[in-house]
């Protein structure tokens, strides 16, 4: 159920029997190879899918976050940390102010984290409401399956190579790319960023199986669709 394809009358019959639904969020930025807006296009097609076997709404997905490692990169967007805190609790204001009391916020870009703790200020300010933030490419059953896939996983390799985030008119490289230390890009702007990883990928194969790729998928589905069904009190 997308909230693109219903009108406010039908959120408001909705509304009579339920009060879940599902926001994603990801971000515009560098993906070497792959589509810039990964984060968004994984989460907003997990959402679908999970909105779709439980029957929830589904809003579209915030395609800007907190990308500002990336900004050399040409066509990454990063927004300040409180531009998006401030949109995050916007967005969840009007959503609990349309009705709904449980929202599943799936989110699927790393750099996001600061909305984490301004939740619970958001909880705290709307005891009646509360919003579960589910981090779906590291989440423990999907984690799992990624290393049980290959160990070597990070920004911009195959884990993030899905059919749906690769462009058709580019190729992948052959191999694979040294992994670069997280604690060692922490310290570096932007433009070094950029000298340290060239491509962008941060180490790994560039693409695997897509059979691989996709019993991945099923994994996080249904680990995302657990989510929404229980917990809540």
């Amino acid at each position: 159920m997308q909230i693109s394809e219903m009108n406010w009358m039908q959120v408001e019959q909705f509304l009579q029997d339920d009060d879940r639904c599902i926001l994603p969020t990801g971000s515009t930025e560098q993906h070497a190879y792959l589509s810039l807006t990964v984060d968004a296009i994984l989460a907003a097609r997990l959402a679908l899918e999970v909105g779709k076997a439980a029957q929830a709404p589904v809003y579209p997905v915030i395609p800007y976050g907190l990308a500002q490692a990336w900004t050399a990169f040409p066509g990454t967007v990063t927004l300040r940390v409180e531009t998006y805190l401030a949109l995050i609790r916007d967005v969840l204001d009007s959503i609990r102010r349309a009705g709904f009391r449980r929202i599943l916020l799936v989110n699927g870009h790393g750099g996001n984290a600061p909305a984490q703790g301004m939740l619970r200020e958001w909880m705290m300010d709307n005891p009646d409401s509360t919003v579960k933030w589910h981090n779906w490419y590291n989440a423990p059953r999907t984690w799992a399956k990624v290393l049980e896939t290959d160990p070597v996983a990070s920004h911009a390799s195959w884990m993030e190579n899905y059919p749906w985030t690769r462009l058709t008119d580019v190729a992948m490289p052959d191999g694979a790319k040294p992994v670069m230390a997280l604690d060692a890009l922490s310290t570096l702007n932007p433009d070094k960023t950029r000298q340290a990883l060239g491509d962008g990928n941060m180490g790994g194969l560039y693409q695997r199986d897509d059979e691989e790729m996709l019993a991945i998928w099923r994994v996080a589905v249904a680990e995302t669709l657990a989510m929404l069904e229980g917990g809540w009190d």
